[in-house]
């Protein structure tokens, strides 16, 4: 396994659609536990493909305290929605910054596991809030695109003056 690379926003390419896979391959499962180990490592409790520069719907999200819960979803889908829950998200893209999103509170999501076979679970809480998060990702959407302009701008500048520090 290795660790991949991670965009930073406001990279062009973490605004490219990601397409759907339409085999799940050796090929895949290794992205997959590449990604998984990506987000361990950063750390973070989700990742989609899309952060990694490859833009396929795959997105990896582990939630628990003890990183032992990993959940894969190929070519997720959120088929049901309900409630709205309102917190804080930060972002492996968008390091050191956290702001306030308005979610949806419970999701019905349908996905294909690694093994290629179709699945569905419900979601709450957290874990509802983080696919939701990483969904976005595949849909070309950064979280700080539910901000305002004035907080995008903002943040925009607020990462470029810390990249140019640790140039």
């Amino acid at each position: 396994m290795a660790l991949l690379p991670i965009l930073r926003y406001p990279d062009n390419r973490l605004h490219k659609k990601a397409e759907r896979i339409r085999e799940v391959t050796p090929e895949i499962r290794l992205l997959a536990a590449d990604m998984a180990e990506t987000m361990y490592e950063a750390p973070g409790i989700g990742l989609a493909a899309t952060q990694v520069d490859r833009h396929i719907r795959l997105i990896v999200v582990d939630v628990s305290e003890d990183q032992s819960e990993l959940l894969t979803f190929i070519n997720p889908e959120i088929i049901e929605k309900s409630g709205e829950c309102v917190g804080e998200e930060g972002c492996l893209s968008v390091p050191g910054i956290y702001e306030t999103v308005t979610r949806a509170e419970r999701i019905k999501v349908k996905a294909l596991n690694l093994d290629g076979k179709e699945f569905q679970m419900q979601a709450e809480g957290l874990l509802a809030v983080c696919i939701q998060h990483e969904i976005d990702h595949l849909q070309g959407k950064v979280f700080v695109e539910y901000l305002s302009n004035l907080k995008q701008t903002r943040i925009k500048s607020k990462l470029a003056k810390k990249a140019r520090i640790t140039a």
